[in-house]
Order: C-alpha cells, then structure tokens, then sequence
C-alpha cells in the first residue's frame, strides 16, 4: 500500500521525503522493541500484522493492540513526542512489511506539516480508543464471552491455531483461566482441542456468548 497518499495535502517536499525511504521486509516472529527501549523512529506498516503486549511483574501478559497496514504504534508515538521508553513488547504476529522514519525526519515534518500531525494524532487515537476498549471488556466482560468472542476472530477454516497462554494473553485473563473455560467449552460440545488447536464445532453458541461482552 502507498501510505504517504493516505495523508491528504502533505506538503510537496515531504512526500518527496518519504518516498525516498526503503521498506522493510521482517519476518513473522520477530521482536521490534522491548521494555525499556528508547524509539528511534516512526513505523508505518505497510503489510502484515504487529502485536504490542504487555508483561505484568507476575509473569501475566496480555495484548494491548496489534498495528495492522496503514497504522502506527501509540507507543512509539509516546516515546518520540515525550521522550518515555517502551513499556510493552513488540512481536511481529506475521511476515512484515514497514516503513520507518528516522527520529529527526519524524519531528521536524511533525513541526512543519499539519496534514503529517493531523495523521499521527489520528492514528494516536485510534490506539487510545483499542486500548479503552480492552480495558472496558477486561473490568466488565465475561470471560467466557470474551473468549469466544476472541475464537470467532481467530477462526479459520473452522479451526484456531492458539495455545492457551496465546488466548489468554488476548483476552486479559490468566492461562489457568482459559483453559478451565476451554475444557467447558468442550464440554457443552462447542470445541474441541488438541495441542496448539481449538477446533470451533458449534458456531451458533459461540456467536451467541460473544454477544454478551460488555
């Protein structure tokens, strides 16, 4: 995808700018950054999919957002505007392709184009609204309706290539709680599993707990 047309009235000079930076092609798996980290620059994916998480003291992780094409990190934008590190970790969840604009490219067009801030801040906000939106269905959401909510997403073929401790990091919850909900769920007959596979057998009861999240 051209992303520099995404951004409407950009002015001349920096299009030229942009244009002139490389993508680059990563493989699924890698990680970008980590706790700590400073950013040395602004990332724009261009394909694939990249997933933030977070790691608490107890060893618990949980995925704040994934940066999908056309989209940017609100940690990265964080560390470049205000100077703070990374607090998550960045994995890519498939084969990648990014565009990066080095630190001091990054905030001197942020100073001279309002069209490139107009971007930045929107897509700062849409990271924001993921977030609140985690963190709605954490405090108030089921956990059961928050895992099936999570399979239905990640269906395919019929089928969901996940570990427990994969899920349970997606929904916010503990491993040892997903896997209790999974053995309910096999239960009532929805799924069945074998290692590193959920196999979704009944849908319709599915759709119809994941219609209950908060």
């Amino acid at each position: 995808m051209n992303w520099i047309e995404a951004i409407p009235e950009l002015l001349p000079a920096n299009v030229q700018r942009f244009s002139a930076l490389v993508p680059k092609d990563l493989p699924k798996g890698l990680v970008l950054f980590r706790p700590g980290e400073m950013a040395a620059g602004f990332a724009v994916v261009l394909r694939g999919r990249v997933e933030v998480n977070l790691t608490g003291p107890s060893g618990r992780e949980i995925l704040l957002y994934a940066v999908e094409p056309g989209q940017s990190c609100v940690q990265t934008t964080l560390g470049l505007l205000g100077g703070e590190a990374y607090t998550g970790e960045a994995i890519t969840a498939s084969d990648v392709q990014v565009i990066s604009i080095p630190r001091t490219l990054f905030l001197e067009v942020m100073d001279n184009d309002a069209s490139f801030r107009t971007f930045v801040m929107k897509s700062f906000a849409q990271r924001m609204r993921d977030i609140t939106r985690l963190l709605e269905r954490v405090a108030f959401g089921r956990v059961e309706a928050r895992l099936a909510s999570e399979l239905l997403r990640l269906e395919q073929g019929g089928t969901v290539f996940a570990t427990h401790a994969e899920l349970a990091a997606r929904i916010g919850s503990a491993r040892e709680v997903v896997t209790r909900r999974i053995d309910g769920f096999v239960r009532e007959g929805w799924i069945d599993t074998e290692r590193g596979e959920v196999r979704l057998l009944d849908l319709d009861a599915l759709r119809q707990l994941a219609a209950t999240v908060a």
